[in-house]
């Protein structure tokens, strides 16, 4: 018999892409979505909140952070005994707290899928488990889930913590300079003049731009970004004022510092060789 997945959120980008995953794994789904109609036919269309998970095995949350916890403890006591309720948010010291919460009866499980909906494989793509109750049998069901994915266990206040450097820096620098680009009178211009570096900051820029405003707004929210974001500003004033007094050889060493502390974990060139390699095979 096939086992029961219901995706809440359905017919949201995430939704979308657990939907067309499962499906090729051959579950039965069960979708429900409270803002837009489901125009998958292979998905079962549930017509409430409750209604779609009362017989699933699994239920996956897509739905906004903000939400989350919230609707954990709406569904969690309606769920059938012995099944998993999956959180996917971005965020998590909130979420985990709802998790931990929930009827013995129910198995928490609490995932950052580290792509997007764009993501056409899920080898070499990175999941993180965030542990509830178990790690080890939670980590075990969620590697049956997405076998080809690769996993990061972490707890969910130091997940907070290091997503506001690989998810909330970048997305504040790129929409800071989306809307540098935006103000850009001859845009067209700057495009045909535009070398391997911007082409490859144009990419990630844009890209990101494409993400659900309320994503965007709840990955910067993050609090744990506010003492990177403020070191990245200090950094910002202290560069300009150098370079405004003239002060060279102050800047050179700034730019120095930086260079070799970074090298002491990435490999500088092998990371400017990739970046050449993106962009020209982005352009053929």
């Amino acid at each position: 018999m096939k086992k029961k997945i219901a995706i809440i959120g359905a017919e949201g980008q995430m939704g979308k892409w657990f939907s067309k995953y499962f499906l090729e794994k051959d579950y039965d789904i069960i979708g429900y979505d409270s803002e837009k109609e489901i125009l998958n036919k292979s998905v079962t269309k549930a017509q409430s909140l409750v209604g779609a998970i009362l017989t699933a095995d699994y239920v996956i949350l897509c739905i906004p952070v903000k939400r989350t916890p919230e609707t954990i403890r709406l569904i969690a006591k309606e769920m059938k005994r012995d099944s998993y309720l999956i959180d996917i948010s971005s965020l998590k010291t909130k979420t985990a707290a709802a998790l931990s919460k929930i009827p013995d009866k129910v198995n928490p499980i609490c995932i950052h899928p580290m792509f997007g909906p764009g993501t056409k494989k899920l080898k070499g793509q990175n999941i993180i488990s965030i542990p509830i109750r178990d790690a080890k049998k939670e980590m075990a069901v969620t590697k049956s889930l997405f076998e080809e994915a690769n996993f990061v266990q972490i707890d969910a206040t130091e997940h907070d913590k290091k997503i506001a450097i690989v998810l909330g820096m970048p997305h504040l620098v790129n929409l800071a300079l989306a809307n540098i680009f935006a103000k850009e009178e001859n845009f067209t211009l700057v495009e045909k003049m535009a070398g391997t570096t911007f082409k490859a900051q144009k990419l990630l820029t844009t890209g990101i731009m494409t993400e659900p405003q309320e994503l965007i707004e709840t990955i910067i929210s993050n609090p744990e970004i506010r003492r990177y974001a403020e070191e990245f500003w200090k950094d910002i004033g202290r560069m300009l004022i150098l370079i405004q007094e003239n002060k060279t050889e102050e800047m050179i060493k700034y730019i120095s510092s930086a260079k070799e502390r970074l090298a002491k974990n990435v490999d500088l060139d092998e990371a400017y060789k990739k970046l050449v390699t993106m962009v020209s095979a982005v352009e053929k």
